[in-house]
């Protein structure tokens, strides 16, 4: 898994995005392609591939980007009404290997998801 993926482009601010939230820790954009009135990633900055890959040193990153997530969620005027979605494995569905959350939210959300 290449740690130079199209999330680290956009982080790194070589690829355009319709960014929704940034700081030194982690950057919020639009889905090219959403699933719900509100999509947004959520990435870190740090490129760690999948969830399963993170250390007990970026512990503070991922609790960061859990606020963070409902933060944006706020600002974006859905309040406590999303889902936060976060892939695992190309047998989970991710397909960018640059760990990302699914904020989703705008429409009635079923379960179980998939």
């Amino acid at each position: 898994m290449s740690e130079d993926t199209i999330f680290g482009k956009i982080s790194r601010g070589e690829l355009p995005a319709n960014i929704v939230y940034e700081d030194d820790q982690c950057l919020g954009f639009r889905d090219m392609y959403p699933a719900a009135p509100m999509h947004i990633l959520l990435i870190p900055r740090k490129p760690i591939p999948r969830l399963c890959d993170a250390q007990a040193e970026d512990q503070a990153l991922l609790g960061h980007m859990m606020l963070v997530a409902s933060q944006i969620a706020e600002q974006e005027g859905f309040g406590d009404k999303y889902r936060l979605v976060v892939n695992n494995g190309s047998e989970a569905g991710q397909s960018v290997f640059h760990l990302h959350l699914h904020i989703i939210g705008g429409r009635s959300l079923s379960w179980p998801p998939g």
